[in-house]
């Protein structure tokens, strides 16, 4: 069985760990058009849940895994230079590019071929074989290779965000709202190392415009976040990796896959970095492939009707939870009108799925100050 991988990151590296694992003779190739080293943005977040089945469905790589990781209980929503703790909601981060490091070393000593700056301008560019996996990311060159059998539909949001690092440190997984003449911000910022955070800046698009970020360069634009957030960097700067101003597009396909070809992660859709879940699902989607080829050996098209029988009906729910949080952010100016509890409350229960009841139950404290400013109110 011969199975070509298209991208290295953490979809593609997993998939290609446990499948050679799993098939030792099996061929396992990975195709990968940037350097090993170079990676975008800076770092990535785990939910405990997400963490949970990475420990129950392939246990030796969470034990290896869970000694990089930076971690904390709680999460913080910062509004009016107000803290409001969340209790039980806890999180976990990593750098991109020493979790995909960490995958890289794992795939070379299972036996898996990897091979660097190697573009493919067309699927005939790939060696003959059973099955090619398109991991190449949102904007994924296999889906556009068979883009009218896959189709994908794309919703792009109207904020706009830069993913940016910083010296400063933080205590947890952090929201923290500003307001200035040009109008609303808000970071999501949460540390991935020892050293080094996250810090990604987004605002509406009006607020955008005002405040020059359409035609400010790269340095300017980095200054004028810092002038933003100067209360929460403590006089650290803020640093670039292709850190542009983008939008984010929330993507789905109706087919996922096309004859032996198949998507996963972010290629397959992509999840609003707001509920941390990208790599998470990648991370599934790749278990699921791998399981999917235990139940049906090498018949591939037994594999790839198990694979989504298994994971569509859960990949739609989180992508429709995912899609009520992107659209949260997208009426961020009517947010900022909002109390700090009353923000932190409206932004917990923002996707619909988590409950008075639930909200009780994993975060006693946090629901015992909502209900308390509530009976206040009445």
């Amino acid at each position: 069985m011969r199975i070509n991988i298209v991208g290295a990151g953490p979809a593609g590296l997993l998939f290609s760990l446990l499948i050679k694992r799993r098939f030792p003779a099996w061929r396992v190739q990975v195709f990968e058009q940037n350097p090993w080293d170079a990676t975008f943005g800076f770092g990535v977040v785990f939910s405990q849940g997400a963490l949970a089945f990475l420990e129950r469905d392939v246990p030796d790589l969470h034990k290896q895994l869970a000694v990089r990781l930076e971690s904390w209980p709680m999460q913080r929503i910062v509004h009016r230079d107000e803290q409001v703790d969340i209790d039980g909601n806890g999180f976990s981060a990593i750098g991109r590019l020493e979790l995909n490091q960490f995958l890289q070393e794992l795939c070379l000593g299972a036996g898996v071929g990897t091979e660097y700056e190697r573009a493919i301008a067309s699927l005939d560019d790939l060696p003959s074989c059973d099955l090619v996996v398109g991991a190449d990311g949102a904007n994924s060159f296999v889906r556009r290779a068979l883009e009218s059998e896959f189709e994908p539909r794309v919703e792009w949001l109207t904020n706009r965000f830069a993913w940016y690092g910083t010296r400063q440190l933080f205590e947890c997984l952090t929201l923290t709202f500003r307001a200035n003449e040009h109008g609303s911000f808000v970071a999501h910022h949460y540390r991935h190392s020892p050293s080094m955070s996250t810090f990604v800046v987004e605002c509406d698009e009006a607020t955008w415009r005002r405040a020059g970020l359409d035609r400010r360069s790269d340095e300017e634009s980095r200054a004028y976040c810092e002038g933003v957030f100067a209360p929460d960097l403590n006089r650290h700067s803020l640093v670039s990796n292709k850190s542009i101003w983008r939008q984010f597009p929330l993507l789905a396909n109706g087919r996922w896959s096309v004859g032996n070809v198949i998507l996963i992660g972010d290629a397959l859709r992509t999840m609003h970095f707001s509920i941390g879940s990208g790599t998470r699902l990648a991370f599934e989607d790749a278990i699921a492939l791998d399981r999917a080829f235990g139940e049906a050996g090498e018949d591939v098209p037994r594999m790839l009707a198990a694979f989504e029988r298994e994971r569509r009906p859960i990949v739609e729910k989180l992508h429709a939870a995912a899609n009520a949080s992107s659209y949260w952010y997208e009426r961020l100016p009517e947010k900022m009108a909002l109390e700090p509890w009353q923000l932190a409350y409206d932004y917990m229960t923002r996707s619909g799925r988590m409950t008075d009841e639930r909200l009780r139950e994993l975060s006693p404290k946090f629901m015992a100050r909502v209900e308390a400013e509530q009976n206040k109110a009445e």
